[in-house]
């Protein structure tokens, strides 16, 4: 299994797993055109996927889908709660309703249900041929349910979206600032540090850390709270950038 972030923040975000014959988008934050260049870079084209994921309705996660799903015969898995939130893009034909525990093909997949200013919004827990990654973006929080089923995996994708003390002292109006540090809004670095900090094992090899905010976060800050914890010693740490395809990790 191979995880490559395509885009990652406010602007758009996407990503492609790949599972042998079993390939997944989630999320599609960025053009149909973007995505297709960045597939033919990589000598791989939409007929080589399965399906899609979506975390979420919001815009930086959804807004090529229409495209996406127009221009291929891509079938998009959501549960169907979030349908309600994703009709305008999405032709009822092209869904999929899954469960907290399906599978595309060989690949098994659990939901994360997160806790965001959406209508319904997940992360994943994706499986295959003994190697398990995490997906978890925009959130406020984990459940301690699901925090427990995010132990011990091979790789982990999550959101470090912001330094504490620099969305406070920032340029976002009050009520946005308590938007982001709600519980339906995003994770802290020293937050996702202190989960990671609990649920790496031995067999975890890579984090990459998502959906940076370009106002109140950098790099180095993203990455010293998880070195304030460690974390460092036990895997490779890298950042999903906005406008800078990841390599391709093998998980």
């Amino acid at each position: 299994m191979k995880i490559k972030t395509i885009q990652s923040g406010s602007k758009g975000n996407c990503s492609i797993v790949l599972c042998d014959n079993t390939n997944i988008i989630i999320d599609m934050g960025i053009s149909y055109l973007t995505l297709k260049r960045s597939l033919e870079e990589n000598s791989l084209s939409f007929n080589d996927f399965s399906g899609v994921l979506i975390t979420h309705c919001h815009n930086d996660h959804i807004k090529g889908l229409s495209s996406l799903i127009k221009n291929t015969n891509l079938t998009v898995f959501i549960p169907e709660e979030m349908y309600e939130s994703l009709k305008d893009y999405i032709p009822y034909p092209k869904c999929q309703f899954i469960s907290d525990e399906f599978n595309i093909n060989d690949v098994e997949i659990e939901l994360i249900h997160t806790s965001h200013d959406a209508p319904y919004s997940v992360g994943f827990i994706i499986k295959y041929n003994n190697k398990s990654l995490v997906y978890v973006t925009d959130t406020g929080y984990i459940n301690r349910k699901y925090l427990a089923k995010m132990v011990g995996k091979d790789a982990y994708v999550i959101e470090s979206n912001h330094d504490e003390v620099m969305l406070m002292d920032g340029p976002y109006p009050r009520f946005l600032k308590e938007r982001v540090i709600s519980d339906r809004g995003h994770l802290s670095n020293k937050t996702t540090a202190k989960y990671l900090k609990k649920i790496i094992g031995n067999n975890t090899k890579n984090i990459i850390l998502a959906h940076l905010s370009e106002k109140n976060n950098t790099e180095a800050l993203a990455i010293k709270a998880m070195q304030e914890e460690n974390l460092d010693k036990n895997a490779r740490i890298t950042i999903a950038r906005q406008n800078e395809e990841s390599a391709l990790i093998e998980v």
